[in-house]
């Protein structure tokens, strides 16, 4: 079997790995930070705004079960991708909507996807797409948060 990963920051990483983990096809969504400059930040590090780390998922997928544009389709829907810096309470720049490419093929294919997707939205779309760098796994507090405490998050998948 062949496996692929995608990585995506739609602010708050919880909410984000829980939705991605749905997703038929979807091997592993882990909980992480990526896009800055501080080596193995904290969670407490990141929050304080100047690592330049985003909240992070790196989605491994079967791309014979699952597209990577079937990923973007529900990256778009599950957030505002219109706000800078924020997503609903949560704001910062480690809360930025951002699509971390792993090939010139992904950064193609995001930028396609969001051009169809502009049209959803009344305000022009602020998402970074950025080569990917260094991911580094969050905590493990951090990892599947909502199973391991029982609750629910609503992400809003249109």
């Amino acid at each position: 079997m062949k496996q692929e990963t995608a990585t995506f920051a739609a602010g708050c990483f919880w909410g984000v790995e829980m939705t991605f983990r749905q997703i038929p096809g979807v091997l592993d969504a882990i909980v992480g930070y990526t896009g800055g400059h501080t080596q193995n930040p904290t969670y407490r590090e990141v929050c304080s705004d100047t690592t330049g780390h985003a909240e992070a998922i790196e989605v491994t997928y079967d791309p014979a079960q699952v597209t990577y544009e079937r990923l973007l389709e529900v990256f778009w829907q599950m957030h505002d991708p219109t706000q800078v810096n924020r997503q609903g309470p949560d704001i910062g720049t480690q809360y930025r909507s951002a699509i971390f490419t792993h090939s010139d093929e992904q950064a193609r294919i995001a930028r396609a996807s969001r051009d169809r997707a502009q049209s959803d939205f009344g305000r022009p779309i602020a998402t970074e797409i950025v080569p990917a760098t260094q991911f580094y796994r969050a905590e493990e507090y951090h990892q599947r948060y909502f199973e391991s405490h029982n609750v629910t998050c609503h992400v809003p998948v249109r």
